[in-house]
């Protein structure tokens, strides 16, 4: 996923419900293209955060209603009330769906710039993705693929910059 400023979907406008539903304002131009996507950025605090799309209905010409993966409640959900909403790249647009094995080959990259390694695998656990990367040092270790983490996507260079925790590179080395 790409972060493409110029292609605001809309704003969040309220919650809906108490299992983590959202209200977005939108132009009706696009209400027909959402239900296609897999995923949205949320602004937050000035910056693109990727959220995965579980639900989605179309309420009016200018409505839709959004549910994200793993935010299934009010407490979870509220803090975007009032967030822009971006689409995803328009090469996403054409995909029907996310093949997470596409990011193979991927450099992760940690905040500061600094390289950690190359993803070799993709492994898809019930709940959980987690990417097996090889470092410079040629160990491999694994990183969760988590929206939290990613701060930044470039399918073109195929880079992702993460945030991760201090000292999970550590722990499973």
């Amino acid at each position: 996923m790409t972060y493409r400023a110029e292609i605001l979907f809309g704003k969040i406008i309220k919650s809906f419900g108490f299992e983590g539903a959202l209200t977005v304002k939108t132009e009706k131009i696009f209400n027909n293209k959402i239900l296609e996507m897999g995923s949205v950025f949320l602004e937050i605090e000035g910056k693109p955060v990727p959220f995965i799309i579980d639900r989605c209905e179309v309420v009016d010409d200018s409505l839709i209603r959004l549910t994200f993966n793993g935010y299934d409640s009010f407490e979870k959900i509220s803090k975007f009330i009032g967030c822009r909403v971006f689409l995803t790249s328009e090469i996403e647009l054409d995909n029907s769906e996310n093949d997470l094995h596409q990011l193979e080959g991927y450099q992760i990259y940690e905040s500061g710039n600094n390289l950690l390694g190359t993803v070799m695998k993709v492994i898809e656990n019930p709940g959980q993705v987690l990417l097996a990367i090889r470092t410079s040092l040629n160990n491999e270790i694994l990183v969760p693929l988590h929206q939290d983490f990613i701060i930044s996507f470039d399918k073109k260079k195929k880079i992702i910059l993460m945030d991760l925790p201090d000292g999970l590179t550590e722990v499973n080395q």
